[in-house]
């Protein structure tokens, strides 16, 4: 599919046991702001209920399969979403407007996940087991229950995954609330997992804030896993707080990456672009800001906008696009505040890149890649999350000063450190406050399913990915016998 095929929306209703709403809204695509891209339903906290209800009738059943079958389910699960990839990647793209690649990426994440997941699953579940003279203990664990999951937009399928799979394979069931930003091609990839599983065990609710504060507080969900903004991970605390769930939250980013005076300036930029403009900015740990040794600082800012000039932005279906439209309107709206800020302060706004359909610039949510020079440490638009393709670099004239302004925030999710020298980088790595930390790469191709994936401070509660993951849907189950 291209953006000159015919297209018809596809209208999108809630997924196993919800009342079946009648009321659609619907999404305009960010890049064509004239289109629809999808028609989804506007749930309620009724369609919230009868969907947990479905979950935990589900749920009985299910907690008692063994790890093995949960675990071929999932690898069954996986292959749907592999080949669901190339039909369901374009109406995504239309939805959240990443370009293709970006889309099919993340088709290709999410089914990593659940293969990943599944491989675990059997050894996860052996007991821990002590036998002596005084007593025999079992240390076992055992599902939660049902699991509320709340994702966005900017890429659902992976992000749905790292909460989908681990709950799954550890006995639990499903009730998803996407983003209604991304929904259609979500939910049809879900509709057709759940053909390969057992009935109710995955669930979909779409809507607002009614939705979200319902599937929080109901008191048959015993775990939720959020991916989303700080600020919204306040409310599903408190929400959560009233039946003490357990919560998994993965918020937000302010990631420094951290170049060293004997870094590689060509495979420094070469690995670290990607980091910064795939998906517009709007990855949860993208790179927000870079620290330069001020020696090297014109060389480096020079070599960066040298290579982002050449980026090309408009429709995520065209593939002469380098990147696509900021999401929805608020965000826009925000980028473009962060800009005029930058533009009245005492640092450099320089403007790159090339449209590729001038007429067609303010049918969408586009912005041009920008990097901001000259800037200070604790200057507005690098002291936030821009999620937006915009870069601040800062000038720096010590390790331990770009230290000391690495950690000075809020937000502790990913991070970088860029040197010729690994145990220099090792060393200076293991100072950061952060819950990852990659030397000399900071994009997609940093994450390894193997890493524990969080945030520390206001950047999240909780892991994702493996075992460690898994554990975060588990409860430890003791049992002792005495002689």
């Amino acid at each position: 599919m291209t953006l000159t095929d015919s297209f018809s929306p596809p209208a999108v209703n809630h997924l196993n046991g919800a009342a079946g709403s009648t009321t659609y809204r619907d999404h305009q695509d960010p890049g064509r702001l004239d289109s629809v891209a999808s028609r989804i339903a506007v749930g309620t906290a009724a369609d919230v209920d009868a969907a947990v209800q479905r979950a935990h009738r589900a749920f009985q059943q299910w907690r008692d399969v063994s790890p093995a079958e949960r675990a071929a389910a999932l690898m069954k699960a996986a292959e749907v979403v592999q080949a669901s990839a190339e039909e369901l990647a374009p109406l995504l793209v239309r939805e959240h407007g990443g370009v293709l690649w970006e889309a099919q990426t993340d088709f290709m994440l999410g089914t990593g996940v659940l293969q990943h997941t599944a491989s675990l699953v059997e050894e996860f579940f052996t007991p821990t087991t002590y036998d002596d003279e005084q007593s025999y203990i079992s240390v076992e664990r055992v599902p939660r229950g049902v699991v509320g999951a709340i994702v966005p937009w900017n890429m659902p399928v992976v992000l749905t995954m790292m909460k989908l799979a681990p709950a799954l394979a550890t006995g639990n069931t499903l009730v998803l609330k996407p983003s209604p930003f991304a929904a259609a091609a979500l939910t049809m990839l879900l509709e057709r997992m759940s053909a390969v599983l057992p009935e109710g065990v995955i669930n979909v609710v779409h809507g607002d804030t009614e939705v979200g504060e319902a599937l929080t507080s109901h008191p048959l969900v015993r775990k939720v896993g959020f991916t989303g903004g700080t600020s919204t991970a306040k409310h599903v605390m408190t929400s959560a707080a009233g039946t003490i769930k357990n919560i998994t939250l993965e918020l937000g980013g302010n990631d420094p990456a951290v170049v060293l005076d004997d870094a590689d300036l060509n495979l420094t930029l070469d690995r670290m672009l990607p980091g910064i403009y795939t998906r517009t900015g709007q990855i949860c740990f993208a790179v927000k800001r870079v620290y330069v040794p001020r020696s090297s600082y014109d060389t480096f800012v020079d070599a960066l906008c040298d290579r982002v000039s050449g980026y090309k932005v408009g429709h995520g279906l065209d593939p002469e696009a380098s990147f696509g439209p900021l999401n929805n309107k608020a965000q826009f709206d925000r980028v473009q505040e962060l800009i005029r800020a930058a533009r009245d302060s005492s640092s450099k706004v320089i403007e790159l890149g090339t449209k590729l359909e001038p007429d067609n610039w303010d049918n969408g949510y586009y912005v041009l890649p920008h990097v901001v020079r000259d800037v200070e440490h604790d200057a507005l638009i690098t002291s936030c999350e821009q999620f937006g393709p915009i870069i601040p670099v800062v000038a720096y004239d010590s390790e331990e000063q770009a230290l000391a302004w690495a950690n000075d925030s809020e937000y502790g999710l990913g991070s970088s450190v860029w040197t010729s020298d690994p145990e220099r980088g090792l060393a200076l790595a293991r100072k950061i406050e952060a819950g990852s930390t990659f030397i000399n790469t900071h994009s997609f191709e940093s994450l390894d399913l193997r890493m524990p994936f969080g945030g520390v401070k206001q950047s999240g509660i909780g892991r994702e990915f493996g075992t460690a993951g898994m554990a975060e849907y588990v409860e430890e189950h003791s049992i002792r016998h005495l002689k």
